[in-house]
């Protein structure tokens, strides 16, 4: 299933994608898509409505993010080899973790806020993992047992606060606006294969960043399964995991995100955000 939430912020409608594309509303069956409801438990429900019976919602609609208020918003730093290499960086023995504050979801086609102190905002197309159930010191092998499904994920971040202000990423990780999701929470039954999906972005219509996920030097399953001995993963959770190179703090010389520039990005069978940055 491609599940979303829709209309004006605050109020989003829980909604599917039908087999023709259309969006229908799940209100009638669930209040949410938020940690209550983004389990197993309740996409067995869904799977057996005939969604073309219910209420079709234009496509005209704002999008919101894909799950409302995660428990925890977790991210992999440097986990393609090249990615690693352009920013200078030697690739890491172990995931390197960090935390994305939950304030920072954005809808995936919302604007982008750039501080008044802001100097050095990049982007980061990335790959979200979405749990379904509880994970806590689980083998890799079973960790695809605990996704639910995954979405698409901008990684906005500011490196100057990220590297040069001292202490750890997470400074440059949340900002409000700063995590757009989605537009889809895809089930895992609908991704062939996981560790093989092309990855893009672009800045102003400028190709900026190409990759795909069989060049991660940490796949989904081993993600889980570690971030599984540290703490207890819950459903509703995101993790996201990483970026392909053609980030602008690794452009020489290097570029950086200014108001009025459009953002567009794409993941195989995920969907695209589109997002202009404005002034906060």
């Amino acid at each position: 299933m491609k599940l979303l939430r829709v209309g004006v912020r605050g109020k989003e409608k829980p909604a599917a994608l039908d087999k023709n594309g259309k969006i229908r509303d799940l209100s009638s069956h669930i209040i949410d898509l938020n940690s209550d409801t983004v389990n197993f438990e309740t996409i067995k429900k869904l799977e057996s409505i005939d969604l073309e019976s219910l209420p079709e919602i234009s496509n005209s609609e704002r999008i919101g993010a894909c799950i409302n208020k995660p428990g925890k918003f977790l991210a992999i730093g440097l986990n393609y080899s090249d990615h690693a290499a352009e920013s200078g960086m030697d690739a890491p023995s172990e995931p390197i973790v960090f935390m994305k504050a939950t304030s920072s979801i954005n809808g995936p086609n919302d604007n982008i806020e750039i501080s008044k102190d802001s100097k050095e905002l990049d982007w980061e197309v990335e790959l979200g993992i979405i749990i379904g159930k509880d994970a806590k010191n689980i083998d890799e092998k079973e960790a695809e047992s605990h996704i639910l499904g995954y979405c698409l994920v901008n990684d906005v971040s500011e490196r100057e606060w990220q590297l040069k202000k001292m202490g750890q990423w997470v400074k440059g990780k949340s900002h409000d606006t700063y995590g757009p999701i989605g537009p889809y929470l895809v089930t895992k039954n609908e991704i062939s294969n996981i560790n093989s999906l092309n990855l893009s972005l672009d800045v102003n219509g400028q190709r900026m960043q190409t990759g795909n996920t069989d060049k991660m030097i940490f796949n989904v399953f081993f993600i889980v399964s570690y971030l599984s001995k540290f703490m207890t993963l819950q459903a509703g959770d995101i993790i996201t995991t990483g970026t392909p190179p053609g980030v602008g703090m690794g452009k020489k010389p290097q570029v950086y995100l200014k108001a009025g520039d459009a953002i567009r990005l794409s993941i195989d069978n995920l969907g695209e955000q589109n997002s202009k940055v404005v002034a906060e």
